[in-house]
């Protein structure tokens, strides 16, 4: 038997129907997370470089390549990014003069093509906004007038408003088009191992 009269359900189910919608937007309020804020890492160029090694039958080469800018720009929680790093070509020396102007007239051609530039495209794994992380990074380098797709391992360290990085990777170069330096003295292998030291400010997302 019920003891409500009907005006009293009448009047409690008023009340419910009041307060459920009130409650429901609340409750999906705070499920709701912010945004996560856009990681921006500049490059400055005077405190990075780009090394190289490459083996041959008579020796080991080294060398280095100055870079010119470089900016990356990344969603911390999809991993989307973009940004450019420019390294000037005609900077490249191996601590041999010969040989260092045969790579940049006939090997590498930086009359013609005096920068490679990596775009990237994606960070694949999770960057710490505050320590340590390893990733790999995905993009296209444009390198002697051609596109290539590459993906390096970075280990980046960020702290503060600075970030410190090393990346590694292999530009097989007699894939890619560009001429191979061998002759039949001297057998020079197809991939360069280049290994890039980064280093600058973190800038507030925009």
């Amino acid at each position: 038997m019920n003891c409500f009269s009907p005006g009293i359900r009448t009047l409690a189910l008023a009340t419910i129907a009041l307060v459920l919608p009130s409650a429901v937007p609340e409750s999906r309020a705070q499920a709701t997370s912010a945004p996560v804020a856009e990681i921006v890492l500049t490059i400055d160029p005077t405190q990075s470089q780009v090394h190289f090694t490459v083996d041959s039958t008579l020796h080991t080469v080294h060398g280095t390549f100055a870079l010119k800018s470089g900016t990356l720009h990344f969603d911390p929680e999809t991993g989307k990014a973009g940004g450019d790093i420019i390294v000037i070509a005609t900077s490249g020396e191996s601590g041999n003069g010969s040989r260092d102007k045969r790579m940049h007239k006939e090997i590498l051609e930086t009359e013609k093509y005096p920068e490679v530039v990596f775009h990237a495209a994606h960070i694949e794994g999770k960057v710490s906004p505050n320590g340590s992380s390893d990733v790999k990074l995905a993009g296209t380098m444009s390198i002697h007038g051609a596109d290539h797709a590459l993906t390096a391992t970075v280990h980046a360290d960020l702290k503060g408003d600075h970030w410190t990085g090393t990346s590694t990777f292999d530009v097989p170069y007699i894939q890619w088009g560009i001429k191979d330096p061998s002759n039949f003295l001297l057998k020079v292998q197809p991939v360069v191992s280049v290994t890039l030291e980064m280093s600058g400010p973190i800038q507030p997302s925009k």
